[in-house]
């Protein structure tokens, strides 16, 4: 068993439930939703301080969420974890949607 913390967006549940499992540990406590307006709200539900942290969030689009969502409460993940003093963060994306932005631009382009 591992001494870490492993935390899930609202992307792909059924995956880090997998991973979880796998390592023998369980999902972390955490409440992402999201206002009205499109506001992303993380709340940890579980102390982090001195944990080391394990974020999986792919960036494919799921039902209700798109790239773009997906991405943002990634980070907005992230800054909650450092704000409750978490050792260290760590972001596992299996899929990253932006992955094809990174090669060389082409003339034609």
């Amino acid at each position: 068993m591992i001494d870490a913390k492993l935390f899930c967006g609202n992307s792909n549940r059924p995956l880090a439930e997998k991973i979880a499992a796998n390592l023998g540990v369980e999902l972390g406590n955490i409440n992402v939703k999201k206002f009205a307006d499109g506001e992303i709200l993380v709340k940890i539900e579980e102390t982090v301080r001195k944990k080391d942290v394990f974020l999986i969030q792919p960036t494919c689009r799921a039902p209700g969420h798109s790239v773009n969502d997906s991405l943002m409460e990634l980070l907005i993940m992230a800054d909650a974890c450092r704000r409750a003093s978490a050792r260290s963060i760590s972001a596992v994306v299996p899929y990253f949607g932006y992955g094809r932005q990174e090669r060389r631009a082409t003339a034609s382009e």
